[in-house]
This record gives structure tokens, sequence and C-alpha cells, in this order.
């Protein structure tokens, strides 16, 4: 077309916005080199040339002001533009193999129910962490069904869902020092809604935790010292209250008495 192309059949063939093209024009990124007797603007093939590069590099993630820069410099020809183009596109397919493998690799373990190493393991749950604890539960429930689902749950998890975890519980932890420290009781709704969290939490990523099961849980957190300094270190008094909004959610819950 000798008049060359309106904004918006370059708009429509480019398959970008009229306000984007409007946008290039402004920041003197993209300015066609025609108008119109009546103002409008008039691309021509350079144009087309010269937008087809701006967004090959958007695709790669370069800032507008950079795009500009390169595309001005006027040490580097047309065939060195092509040859940046190749190299960098190269080095994306390269990366997105990788991260192709990547994934296969995870959906291999979950498929094989790999679960975390033992690195892994400390560095998401910190130095305190001890493989011993493993054995110890196992020990102690390990021919229960609560521990039967959780096994066969947790054994195709990833890092990732490991890490959405933690920062889930983290989360939690949180909550619970912002209410009790905010002298909420344990027996009020705001203790026992976050009980109740608690209890979910345990549902939705390892076992059906009843109500029963949760009452044995706040159990262990006054009863058992190495759960009551986990609480007690995130505020004092935290595990004993913790454990009384426990027994008062499933209370409420059931209408059986604590």
């Amino acid at each position: 077309m000798s008049g060359g192309y309106s904004v918006g059949e370059v708009a429509k063939t480019a398959r970008v916005t009229v306000r984007a093209l409007h946008h290039y024009d402004e920041i003197g990124l993209l300015s066609p080199r025609g108008r119109t007797p009546a103002g409008y603007r008039r691309y021509q093939d350079a144009d087309l040339d010269r937008l087809q590069r701006i967004l090959f590099y958007r695709e790669l993630g370069f800032p507008l002001e950079e795009i500009a820069a390169i595309l001005d410099d006027p040490s580097v020809t047309p065939s060195e533009h092509l040859r940046r183009q190749h190299r960098l596109l190269t080095d994306r397919i390269a990366h997105l193999q990788e991260l192709a493998a990547a994934v296969e690799h995870a959906m291999e373990a979950e498929k094989m129910g790999i679960q975390l190493t033992p690195e892994e393991k400390f560095e998401l749950f910190g130095e305190s962490y001890k493989e011993e604890w493993e054995t110890e539960a196992e020990q102690r429930w390990g021919d229960t069904a609560a521990w039967e689902q959780s096994q066969r749950r947790t054994g195709g998890y990833s890092k990732a869902d490991w890490e959405r975890i933690k920062a889930e519980t983290d989360a939690l932890n949180a909550r619970l020092v912002e209410v009790f420290t905010a002298g909420e009781p344990a027996d009020g709704g705001p203790a026992m809604d976050l009980a109740e969290v608690h209890r979910q939490h345990i549902c939705d990523n390892f076992y059906d935790c009843t109500f029963e099961i949760h009452r044995g849980i706040a159990g262990m957190y006054v009863a058992d010292p190495r759960f009551t300094a986990t609480y007690e270190q995130l505020a004092p008094g935290l595990a004993q209250w913790l454990h009384d909004a426990m027994l008062a959610n499933a209370a409420f819950r059931t209408g059986e008495s604590a």
C-alpha cells in the first residue's frame, strides 16, 4: 500500500493495541514516518520493520527505554540486530528447555513418591529439625489410619508443596500471636476460629483431623516440652492458650464438653 498503513491496520497485523502504538509514538520509540492531511498516523514498511524488532525485544523482557537505546545505536546494523536476536532467542530456548527438564523431574518425583532430601528438610524447617522425630512419629502412630493417609498424601509432595505448607503455618502462627497478645480469651470467637483454621490446615495437607484427634494434639502441646517450646518461643503462654482454644473449639462445634 503506497500510502502506508493506518494505526488500526498496524495494530491488527502486529497484534498490539492502538494504545500501545500511540504510547510508542509519544515516547519516540516508534514514530510513523507519514501523516494524512488530517494529521492521522501512516506507517511505512520501515516502521513495521522497527516495530517487529521492538516487539521481539519486549517479548524477551527488555524495558522500552533500553529497546530505544538498542535500536537507535548507529553502530549496530540491521544484520547485527538479527544476529543479536538469534542469540537471545537461542538462550531463551535453552532456558525453557532447562525449565521443562526441571518440571519433568518434579513430575517423576511426585509419581514415584520421592520426598524431601535431608538437606531440603533442614532448609525448609530450620536447623532445629531432627530426622529422628519422623522415626518417633512412626513408632507412635504408624499403625493408625491417620498416619497411613498422611504418608500417602505427603509422599507425592514436592519441595514447592512443603514451601507452601510452611508459609501457611507461619501465617497461622503470626495470627495466633496477634490474637493472643491482643488479650483475646481462649474460648472466645477469634481464638476458636484460629483453632479451627489449625485443624483444617491439617485436614487439607495431611489427614482427616477429627475433633477427637485435634484434642489429642492439643494435649501434646502442653505435655511434650518440645511442642510447648515451639509455641513458647513465639509468645510466652501461647502453648497453653492454643491448647485451651483447640479444646474450646472442639466442644463448641461438636456440642460436647471440653
